[in-house]
């Protein structure tokens, strides 16, 4: 079982010889009302990492440590500076799986060894206010690394670290800086003690978030957009596997931009290559959005039922509804906590690697973006102008509403290269992306009435097979046809004003 605790603190550069009676008086820090002294704690902390320290160069952190009032082991994810989410997991001889689940989107097939082992000795004090509650602790480390693999080598050295309290305000981390800084400490120069441990003792890795070269050609742009997918789905997948809050669907949208890129940048990149690579994204989303959409419709039908009269509830409406709802949830988390664990997912993010290193490109990659990249959008938005002028002229109907759905998807794909375009092609590109967006959410309304229905009918013949009044039912269903019937009133005037933006 793992707990986590989001860890906001700051780390400040101390005089080897410092300790705690160098540090101001942190009772005039404004708020302080006492410095509690909480003795002196020994830690002992073994860092894991790949032999290519690739845990570190994403400026994550997992170790193992025993003494003071938390041993076990840590992974530390990185939230913005100077905040880390902490997982906590009990003492153990192994990396526990819950742990190593998380880093396996940057792991893969590497091995975790033992790469730093860091010995402090910690002097511990309270920041309380008036009624005794905790603000921050403050402690005077005095750290000893030893480099155990990547490097060799010993290195000790003193620093102050400042740690804002369980739900605080960071704007107290500010106040106490003030002070130290007066006292002449200065904030210090590594982001972690693993970071300082490892680039004293021996190579540093090379940290991922490295400034690129401008995008000069097609091939550098398509790339570009690619490369930010992958890193987007690595980069999610620890938040996935914890169940955070628009995890999934933020994965699942960055599957999605990518196969989009392939396709739409079929002669930037070869589509022999990428088309199978696009059959995976696909199966991955899929599997990401098992629950997603079933989710998305109970909310929807759950609103409905909400704006309703209460003379027009009529039977065990909410019950039922939330019955078919569950008969129809797959588990699917715990399906897609295996499908993260499994080999076809880590063979995907493999092959992405290698389609970076060594992009198939094809001539038109080397080709001016001006030309190349706009050829590509304006083929996507032609293909779409056929699809919507197509939906505008069917009757209303199942036809009309299967056009609109795949007008729907191809407005998705065209926003996507137009995303794709617009560090090239600037402000036209914006322009088309955000009238692209503004389309996909009236064409998503409908298709969104379109399976509210489908569940309507659903619902209503269990609950007339079960003896129950299905009124409501059908007063839900009018509903759904209603704002279904607004969205292809409104599409002729929508559409015709995108269109002008666009050929303006």
């Amino acid at each position: 079982m793992a707990d986590t605790k989001r860890e906001i603190e700051r780390k400040y550069e101390a005089d080897e010889s410092a300790g705690l009676s160098d540090l101001p008086d942190l009772t005039r820090v404004s708020g302080v009302s006492a410095v509690i002294d909480k003795g002196v704690a020994e830690l002992d902390a073994t860092y894991y990492d790949t032999p290519d320290q690739r845990l570190a160069a994403a400026s994550l952190t997992l170790r193992r440590r025993t003494g003071g009032d938390d041993a076990g082991w840590h992974l530390k994810l990185p939230v913005s500076e100077g905040v880390r989410d902490e997982i906590h997991a009990p003492l153990s001889d192994t990396v526990p799986r819950t742990l190593s689940g998380l880093v396996r989107s940057r792991v893969r097939d590497a091995e975790l060894v033992p790469v730093v082992r860091l010995r402090s000795a910690r002097d511990i004090r309270h920041l309380v206010d008036e009624s005794g509650g905790l603000l921050a602790e403050v402690s005077v480390d005095r750290v000893h690394a030893e480099r155990l693999s990547g490097g060799d080598g010993t290195v000790e050295w003193t620093e102050i670290e400042v740690e804002l309290a369980d739900d605080g305000d960071p704007a107290f981390l500010d106040k106490v800086e003030k002070k130290l800084r007066k006292a002449g400490v200065s904030r210090s120069k590594s982001a972690s003690k693993l970071a300082r441990a490892l680039g004293e003792t021996g190579q540093s890795p090379r940290k991922q978030a490295v400034v690129e070269a401008a995008p000069v050609t097609s091939g550098d742009h398509v790339l570009a957009y690619v490369r930010a997918q992958r890193d987007a789905i690595i980069e999610l997948d620890p938040a996935v596997r914890r169940d955070l809050y628009d995890s999934v669907h933020s994965m699942r949208v960055a599957t999605r931009r990518m196969r989009s890129a392939f396709r739409s940048y079929g002669k930037v990149l070869d589509r022999a290559v990428t088309d199978p690579i696009g059959d995976e994204l696909k199966w991955l989303a899929g599997e990401l959005g098992v629950d997603r959409d079933q989710e998305v419709l109970t909310d929807r039908l759950t609103a409905a039922l909400d704006a309703l009269p209460r003379a027009q509830l009529i039977g065990p409406v909410r019950t039922r509804i939330r019955t078919w709802s569950h008969a129809r949830r797959s588990g699917s988390r715990r399906r897609l906590i295996a499908v993260l664990d499994g080999r076809r997912y880590l063979d995907l993010l493999i092959t992405l690697d290698t389609l970076l290193a060594t992009p198939p490109l094809l001539k038109a990659a080397s080709g001016e973006p001006e030309r190349v990249i706009s050829k590509a959008v304006r083929k996507d938005f032609d293909k779409l102008s056929g699809l919507v002028s197509e939906a505008i002229e069917l009757p209303p109907g199942p036809d009309r509403d299967l056009a609109i759905h795949e007008a729907r998807k191809k407005a998705k794909r065209t926003r996507y290269s137009a995303e794709t375009a617009t560090p090239a092609l600037g402000k036209p590109a914006k322009s088309l992306s955000s009238a692209m967006k503004s389309l996909q959410s009236l064409l998503g309304e409908h298709q969104d009435s379109v399976m509210a229905r489908e569940a309507l009918r659903d619902v209503a013949t269990q609950a007339h097979a079960a003896g129950e009044n299905a009124f409501t039912y059908g007063v839900l269903y009018g509903r759904e046809e209603r704002s279904a019937d607004g969205v292809e009133a409104d599409l002729p005037g929508a559409w015709e004003a995108i269109r002008s933006g666009v050929l303006r």
